[in-house]
């Protein structure tokens, strides 16, 4: 396949990066993969999803009736790709872009297309994923929450857990099983749950890195009107692979670039150790580890154009994602692992120090890369998923 952009697309890629360059938001602190939380980050962040959508950068591929532009998905993941490149940082309702947006746009009915997307792009509500619980962990399918029909409305009990941004979300994606009897994936509803309705509560939970970028949420008899179930009721699991999917396709491109930002980031802290004589490792161990990280994130780039090349074809995001979110999240931990090794006995000064290298961004990235090889799936299920559903090997019990 040609890589290279037409003419139209380079054009549009200079324009982009200009702009980009021209309005780039300021005073907000490198935080890898993290999501914003701290008050002054979250109003410079809507303010920046708002110029996006403003100068027409959002909901690129999306129909212009629901606030979108219209374009192609190449114009769109092109800028994902430059956003990357200048380490533009990511608009503040990302969940709600990258993930509940294209689920409604597959799903949702003409109404809950002009209810929901345009607020989505232009940042009025932010939207969180009620998926995970503390009981089924990795097990989706074996999700408690339930949901009774009464008249018009469900009646939502239940938990969810891992819930990131959910303390500032006016809506959530939420599973809920509505046919206790049915086999667990066929009993599956998806509804669309305003976070300010009575008897949500939502409590954060502290990470080790100190801050509180995710939460738990439990639901007492909170009232959800039946015009809230995105897809068919029992047929929700259909409708959440579809957000799983994309969650991983949509922003593919964009992750390779922020990847080799990290790795840039990475030689020339090795450099400077080098040259400073104060790492214990030779300097061709530590030439040959960064030739490594080199291989591995042009690895996940040629991954992520064979999944965008079947997605421009007509195709839909695939399982071939768990490869890419299986890469991406153990390269990242081993990368900043190996950063902690080039400091040396400067590795124990975090943000804050005098003394700290990078003002302690590679401590804090350490800290939040352990999560990553738990959210969105772990990686016990990445690896499962690509066993049974790439590999077509039988399943293991």
């Amino acid at each position: 396949m040609d890589l290279s952009d037409t003419r139209e697309e380079a054009a549009f890629r200079l324009k982009a990066r200009k702009w980009l360059e021209e309005n780039l938001p300021q005073g907000v602190a490198n935080r890898g993969f993290a999501l914003a939380i701290d008050e002054q980050t979250v109003r410079v962040l809507t303010e920046w999803q708002r110029r996006l959508w403003e100068a027409g950068y959002l909901g690129l591929s999306w129909p212009k009736e629901y606030g979108g532009q219209g374009a192609s998905m190449i114009e769109s993941a092109i800028f994902n790709e430059e956003m990357a490149r200048v380490r533009a940082p990511a608009p503040l309702n990302e969940l709600g872009l990258s993930m509940g947006g294209p689920t409604i746009l597959e799903h949702g009915t003409e109404e809950q297309k002009r209810r929901y997307l345009p607020k989505i792009l232009s940042c009025e509500e932010i939207w969180c994923q009620g998926f995970s619980e503390p009981v089924s962990g990795s097990d989706l399918a074996g999700l408690g929450t339930r949901a009774t029909l009464d008249g018009d409305h469900f009646i939502v009990n239940g938990q969810k857990v891992w819930t990131s941004l959910g303390h500032l979300s006016d809506w959530c994606m939420l599973l809920v099983r509505t046919d206790a009897d049915a086999p667990k994936h066929r009993g599956i509803s998806y509804l669309l749950v305003d976070m300010h309705s009575p008897g949500v509560t939502v409590r954060p939970l502290r990470q080790m890195t100190g801050e509180a970028e995710f939460n738990e949420m439990f639901f007492d008899d909170v009232r959800v009107p039946r015009e809230n179930l995105l897809g068919p009721l029992n047929g929700g699991w259909g409708v959440a692979l579809t957000t799983l999917m994309n969650e991983r396709a949509t922003l593919a491109l964009a992750t390779v670039m922020r990847f080799r930002n990290v790795f840039d980031d990475l030689a020339e802290l090795g450099r400077q150790v080098i040259r400073e004589g104060t790492c214990t490792l030779a300097p061709r161990v530590i030439r040959q580890t960064l030739a490594q990280f080199y291989v591995e994130v042009e690895s996940m780039k040629y991954l992520a154009y064979r999944n965008f090349s079947k997605l421009t074809r007509g195709g839909t995001p695939g399982p071939e994602g768990s490869i890419s979110k299986l890469l991406w999240s153990e390269l990242n931990q081993r990368m900043n692992e190996f950063a902690m090794v080039l400091q040396g006995p400067r590795a124990a000064l975090a943000e804050g120090s005098n003394y700290s290298v990078d003002d302690g961004r590679w401590q804090y990235a350490l800290l939040r890369s352990r999560g990553n090889t738990i959210e969105e799936g772990t990686s016990e299920i990445q690896r499962s998923i690509i066993a049974e559903r790439l590999l077509r090997l039988p399943k293991g019990y």
